[in-house]
This record gives C-alpha cells, structure tokens and sequence, in this order.
C-alpha cells in the first residue's frame, strides 16, 4: 500500500506516476476520503476535549453541591455526537483502505515509462539460441512418444489445465525441484514449506486482495474462508504478518516450494498448449524481507541466484528489465528472465524478480526496530526460483534429439539414477 503521507504531500504526482504503471489509475477518491476521515476525527478529539473539560466542571460542582444538570445534559449531547460520528468512520475507513489498497505500487524513477510489453529492455543475454539440422518438435508432440505427461486423463478428472506427470515426466519434475532448492540453500536462503492455502488478510498483505480477487481460488463454506495460493509468495510474506522485527534479524531469506494455483490459465492457441499456461503448477520460490537500504543488493543476489539455476542447466536466456505498464501490482522493480523455447518459436517467463519496496510490509504491518529504536517498514522482494512448468518445457525442446529422443542435463541425473537420456517408446 502506497504511503498516505505522499499522496497528501503532491497528490497530482503520485497520480502521474502511478499512471505510468495503471492508465485507470485515480487518487482522487482516496484524498477525498481521507480528507473526510480527518475531519471527522479532529472533530471527535475536539468533542472529546470539551467533555472531560465540561465533565471535570461537573465533578467539581458536585463537591460544591451545586445544580449540575444543564452541563451533564451538554456532556450527554456531546456522546450522542460522537457516537454518531464514530458510526459514520466505521464506514469511510473501510471504504478508504479499500481504494488505497487498489492502487499499485509506484514504479522506481528510472524504470522506462510504456504500457507496451514491448518497449521491455533485454539487459543480459546467456548463451545463443540452439541451431537444429532436422525437424524439430515441440513439447507436446515429443511427449506423444516419450509419455512423459498425460493431457487427457488430466482433463477427465479435474478438466483442461490440469495435467498428470507420469513416470519419468514426474521424476524429472522432482529432480529439478530438488536441484533448485539445493542451489537455493546453498545460496542462503531457509528452506521454508508454508500452505497452500491462506486466510483473506494474508492474501490482502501480499497485495493479492481485492485487485485479483476473481483470479484466484479459494474454498468458502460454514467452516472455512481460505485462499489456494497463487505462489509462495503470499504465505512467505504472512509469515512476519504484524510483527516488528529487530535490525539484526535482517535480512531474512526464504525459499519454499509449493504447487501455485491460478484461475488464468486456458488461454486461446497453439502456443497455450501442453504445460505453457496451467491451473496448478510447481514453483520454488524465493522471499526476502530487508532493510531498505539493502534492498537494491538483494535483488541483484535474488536475480544471480536464478540465473545460477538456469546456467546450470546450459540454457539459452535474456534478462529483461520490465517497462512501467508490464510490471506486476506490488512491484516497484521487475527483471523477468525469460527461456527461449524453440517450439513455442518465442521467449517465455521462467522467473521474476521484484522489489516491493514497503508496499506488502505496509499492508502487512511488517517493520523492523532501527538502531535509533525507531520503527520502520521492512522491504520485500521475491523473485521464482524457478517456475517448472515452462523450465520443463524448455529442457524438453531444447535438448531434442533427432530421434525423439531427449538428453538429461548434467546437473539433474544425480536425481534420476544417472539417467542421462529420456528415450523413445519406451516406459519410462
């Protein structure tokens, strides 16, 4: 949640700020609101004030034994007053958190001013894209003799996007969460294994609530009012929920793996196919809570510590630093890095890394006690370490054989029993 204090110190450059990032973008609403609420409450601790003034003039004539009546009547007033004023708070700051908490994150000043994805800047590139001298298929059509994924039993029993990893499909899958989460750890990062489902604050916190409320699922019964996560984001984030947090805790970091669960998948086309957009997919995932001098640090360390996977698995990429309009709500800061799938004939996400600056810690009550014993928010960055989907995707297209045949990166086949190739028709 951006700070109130900046939208009523130059509300018009907020604004304009935040329309580089949302065109719909309007405080007006929220100044209006706040204006209101401030009024109400000066007039209440003024009420307030003039009452126990007018309260102690009462206890005084009691003790003199004088006629009070007409003062008590004057303090009676005087409630009745606030009460109503109170009653009409209630409202107005559940409607002004409400608009507040549905403005994005402002973007950091240098970041390129485009809604166009576009206009994105491709700041680092690994490795060139792979030259094939024969037909090449993609993941869908190498999986039909590999039998590494079943699409069809999948959709039987939950519908389309919800695939079933069989066999060697499902070991590769496991041997590449492990591999992340090795590196992760490796890298400093606490293994952390948080729920998949979440309580309404704790998607509200992590910036989820209300902008995305009809892209997520969630299960809401007589017993339960709970959110399927949409990424380990959301729970890591909760985990500091309302606390304040010394100066020699930080920086925390966190690593969790979960299955993540979006409403958005299914989208039209051949390129949507197979595991490029689902409902339920595996992602390790990092998080961070920092100073916020430290913040630009640790996103350079979140963003190695991605790439390290990726080299790793000797896979051509791009850095791309994302333009204003093509970041996400929360973040101030956004590298994508995108895998080249041969397939798909295009780039798609693997990863990406934000900085949240204090936006969730400030919806999420989150802060840090300084060395001056002064509190104040944390920032928060988070960053995927690695998606599988699509990394799946890209191992299989990327490292096709003539015969249909796949090769096993290196750093995986300690997982697999030294496999080193998935092969054709054969059970895997």
């Amino acid at each position: 949640m951006i700070d109130i204090k900046l939208i009523r110190k130059d509300s018009a450059a907020v604004e304009k700020k935040l329309k580089t990032k949302e065109p719909s973008a309007d405080v007006s609403l929220v100044v209006k609101l706040d204006h209101e609420i401030r009024e109400i409450k000066t007039k209440v601790e003024q009420l307030k004030s003039t009452r126990n003034e007018i309260s102690a003039k009462i206890g005084e004539m009691k003790r003199k034994g004088l006629d009070s009546k007409e003062l008590m009547d004057q303090v009676s007033g005087m409630a009745e007053q606030i009460h109503q004023l109170d009653h009409r708070l209630g409202p107005l700051e559940e409607q002004f958190t409400h608009n507040l908490a549905s403005l994005p994150n402002l973007p950091m000043d240098d970041i390129h001013i485009s809604q166009d994805p576009k206009d994105n800047v491709v700041i680092k590139e690994f490795k060139q894209k792979p030259q094939f001298n024969f037909p090449f298929k993609n993941h869908v059509e190498l999986n039909e003799k590999l039998h590494l994924f079943d699409f069809k039993r999948g959709a039987k029993i939950s519908g389309t996007g919800w695939p079933i990893y069989c066999g060697m499909g499902a070991r590769l899958e496991w041997a590449l969460i492990n591999y992340m989460m090795e590196i992760q750890v490796k890298n400093g990062f606490t293994q952390m294994m948080p729920p998949a489902l979440v309580r309404e604050e704790i998607m509200f916190g992590a910036g989820q609530l209300p902008k995305f409320e009809k892209q997520v699922f969630k299960i809401r019964d007589e017993d339960y009012s709970l959110y399927l996560i949409p990424t380990a984001e959301i729970p890591l984030t909760g985990l500091h929920y309302d606390e304040i947090l010394s100066e020699e805790e930080l920086p925390i970091k966190y690593a969790a793996y979960t299955p993540c669960f979006r409403r958005e998948a299914g989208a039209a086309g051949s390129q949507e196919r197979g595991l490029i957009r689902m409902h339920q997919f595996n992602k390790v995932e990092m998080f961070c809570f920092t100073k916020p001098s430290e913040s630009p640090a640790m996103f350079e360390q979140m963003l190695a510590s991605a790439e390290e996977i990726l080299q790793g698995l000797d896979l051509h990429y791009r850095n791309v630093l994302l333009v204003t309009g093509d970041m996400s709500f929360a973040a101030a800061r956004t590298v994508d890095i995108e895998v080249w799938l041969p397939g798909q004939n295009r780039y798609y996400e693997v990863s990406s890394v934000s900085n949240c600056t204090d936006y969730q810690s400030r919806r999420s009550q989150i802060r840090f006690r300084n060395s001056e014993g002064k509190t104040e928010f944390v920032h928060t960055l988070n960053g995927s370490g690695l998606a599988t989907s699509r990394l799946m995707v890209g191992i299989l297209e990327n490292n096709q054989n003539p015969d249909g045949s796949v090769n096993i990166p290196q750093v995986l086949q300690k997982y697999l029993g030294g496999t080193s190739k998935l092969n054709v028709n054969k059970q895997q």
